[in-house]
């Protein structure tokens, strides 16, 4: 019994002394409040004109002379570049007479040969028609004579002959002057004349790319080439774009395109100009995910709602996607909230101790969490312990800044 006594006497004495020197941890607290909640997604982009004009080259050839500069304004129809044109100029020329020799085919098929052969085949219808008469008169003069007795048989049958010969070589030219083209020729003819007309536009539109003009008003932004540089067909020679009208190609990772959808508000940063600032809005959100590099992403297109020409295009700019704005909403520190299998929680500072308290939670940023239920704007929270000591329920603790 005494021994008894005597250690239920030291476990009491151990329990008072724990209790009264129990560890108090020092713990980083905030308070929780109502602010307006940000939730953004960023990612890099390329800017790039929504209006652009490449001019290229319409042919080998050399520059004759380039009439604008990079950053210069130019108005519609005004004269950037311009080609030597020998090459184009002998090119249209043939292009005209082969058209000129097409169109002549087919007019002397619809008038049935050239003038020189339609006289030729009317004096030999003349010439015909008048053995036909002779013929005839000759072949009425026997027969009367035969009539008579003074014409044999044979006399009248060879004037017969003469006659059936000449009628056969007036209808020959006859028909050599009215059905002297068969369909063939004709279908071919034409073909031709088809032809011709094309190699003339490909040739009228080859001289017009000499002179390189602006197809609307903008500013010149690149001039790859200078005055007598050579350049093969389809070399880029200039580009003009609407630099108030620009658009900005981006790609999200695969897990943020959830996140977006068309007019969500975007900030650009340029780094070339990190004092000022753009914004614009999503115009196409992603619709499939492509591989970019090593990345699996979504194309997005932003337009550029602010743009004054001096957003560059082909510049690597940095946007920021607004995906949810909340106001005046009850939040705590990222840093307080917990998580444990499918539920959320914080601690609670309550005179001294910290309590576990289960926490619904809302929309979250980087550094903020809504809490739509669980605590009340009175309450404090815990953040970390200033120590490596680990927080957990019941824990002794002092709030410290």
């Amino acid at each position: 019994m005494l021994w008894g006594i005597f250690l239920a006497a030291i476990v009491l004495v151990f329990v008072a002394v724990r209790t009264f020197t129990r560890e108090v941890v020092d713990v980083r607290v905030a308070a929780v409040n109502h602010q307006n909640l940000l939730s953004t997604v960023s990612t890099n982009g390329k800017v790039e004109p929504i209006e652009e004009f490449q001019a290229h080259a319409p042919a080998p050839g050399v520059v004759a002379k380039v009439y604008v500069q990079v950053g210069q304004k130019v108005k519609k129809n005004d004269l950037l570049i311009k080609m030597n044109d020998a090459d184009a100029v002998s090119r249209l020329a043939a292009a005209h007479a082969a058209l000129r020799s097409a169109q002549v085919t087919i007019q002397d098929l619809e008038q049935g040969g050239s003038q020189e052969e339609r006289l030729g085949f009317a004096g030999d219808t003349n010439k015909a028609k008048l053995q036909q008469e002779q013929t005839s008169r000759d072949l009425a003069a026997l027969q009367a004579l035969h009539q008579k007795g003074a014409a044999s048989a044979s006399e009248v049958a060879a004037a017969q002959q003469r006659l059936q010969s000449a009628n056969a070589a007036l209808q020959s030219i006859q028909l050599r002057s009215t059905q002297r083209y068969s369909p063939a020729d004709q279908a071919r003819a034409k073909a031709q004349l088809n032809e011709a007309k094309a190699a003339l536009a490909a040739a009228q539109n080859s001289y017009a790319g000499v002179n390189i003009r602006a197809p609307f008003p903008g500013t010149v932004y690149s001039i790859p080439v200078s005055a007598y540089d050579f350049v093969p067909a389809g070399e880029d020679l200039l580009d003009v774009a609407d630099l108030n009208r620009i658009q900005i190609r981006a790609y999200f990772d695969e897990p943020e395109i959830g996140k977006l959808s068309i007019g969500q508000a975007v900030k650009i940063v340029w780094d070339a100009k990190p004092t000022q600032t753009w914004h614009g809005h999503i115009s196409r959100a992603p619709t499939t995910v492509i591989t970019y590099g090593t990345r699996n992403v979504g194309e997005c297109i932003i337009a550029v709602d602010d743009a004054r020409g001096d957003l560059l295009p082909n510049t690597n700019v940095t946007v920021t996607v607004t995906t949810s704005q909340r106001f005046n909403v009850l939040s705590i520190p990222r840093e307080a909230l917990h998580t444990e299998g499918a539920s959320d929680f914080v601690y609670r500072v309550m005179a001294g101790k910290l309590v576990r308290t289960p926490v619904v939670v809302g929309v979250v940023n980087l550094t903020r969490v809504e809490i739509t239920s669980g605590l009340s704007e009175k309450d404090t929270v815990a953040l970390s312990a200033t120590s490596n000591r680990d927080l957990a329920n019941g824990l002794a603790v002092k709030a410290v800044e």
